[in-house]
């Protein structure tokens, strides 16, 4: 009986050991002494305001960042890790941002690991990083996966929302464009199934011309996600709403000539309206 425990003993300290191994590759981490820098910057800026509401800590946090350079495509790391970047977003990343550095501030523990952690558990779908498609590409996706978490609500439906129709395919018949799936059949299945499981849910949205009639219900720190007509898609864009002198606007990293972390000049009704391939919008607010 005693002979037998040995094998049992190394199996067991093998399978930890490898479980070890797993767990460290699954929290890989890229980030830069800048980014550290910029967070405890964030940190002393913010530590007076701590105590603020929710919503007014998401506008300080996005307002932390004006000027900050917009910069696409800064995730595609491979292998897959948690990416940190503080000193260049996209629009994505820049709302992401801005509720995890909220989050942490709210927290015991405001570290720069419990801001990576917030980030990570608010962008990947169940908080794990094993590869690609573990990640929250689309938009809607997102909101759905961590409404479920209870981080944040979709109070799109109940300010009056209309119902949305949602028929993704845009990732998996564009591989090309995605380097982690360009070549890559097994993941593009997998995210070709997730597509189908997304759009198999109910969505709402405001559409474009029902946006100032509904616009007092939208509070400053609310996510505004921009609904497309693009095919295969779902939202194109997502900014952080601001009230300014009574005028519904919003904070975004913008891809166009500012190339920056901005406050939209113009209301976000006109904007709406402005880019063609816009249809409305979806609201999502961080809960405490």
């Amino acid at each position: 009986m005693k002979r037998n425990t040995y094998p049992i003993f190394w199996l067991a300290l093998c399978l930890v050991f490898l479980g070890a191994c797993a767990k460290g590759k699954a929290e890989e981490r890229y980030y830069s002494p800048e980014d550290q820098a910029i967070f405890a910057r964030y940190l002393s800026t913010m530590q007076a305001k701590k105590d603020l509401p929710t919503d007014q800590l998401i506008v300080e946090a996005a307002l932390f960042f004006l000027g900050t350079p917009y910069v696409g495509a800064t995730l595609e790391k491979e292998p897959e890790g948690l990416v940190i970047n503080l000193r260049e977003m996209d629009c994505s990343t820049f709302v992401e941002n801005v509720i995890s550095l909220t989050q942490t501030l709210q927290s015991e523990d405001p570290s720069f690991d419990t801001f990576c952690r917030n980030l990570q558990h608010l962008r990947y779908r169940e908080g794990r990083i094993t590869d690609y498609t573990d990640r929250l590409h689309y938009t809607s996706d997102w909101i759905y996966v961590n409404a479920r978490k209870g981080l944040v609500k979709d109070v799109t439906k109940e300010i009056g929302g209309k119902p949305l129709d949602l028929n993704l395919s845009f990732m998996s018949t564009h591989p090309e464009s995605y380097k982690q799936l360009n070549g890559n059949p097994e993941r593009i299945a997998r995210i070709e199934m997730k597509e189908k499981e997304i759009s198999s849910r109910s969505y709402f949205y405001i559409p474009e011309e029902e946006i100032d009639a509904r616009s007092r219900e939208i509070k400053s720190g609310d996510m505004i996600g921009f609904v497309t007509t693009i095919n295969g898609l779902d939202l194109s864009h997502v900014g952080i709403a601001y009230w300014q002198n009574d005028e519904l606007i919003f904070i975004h990293a913008s891809s166009s000539a500012a190339k920056q972390v901005i406050i939209n000049k113009e209301s976000l009704s006109a904007y709406v309206k402005r880019i063609k391939s816009n249809k409305g919008v979806m609201i999502v607010r961080l809960l405490p």
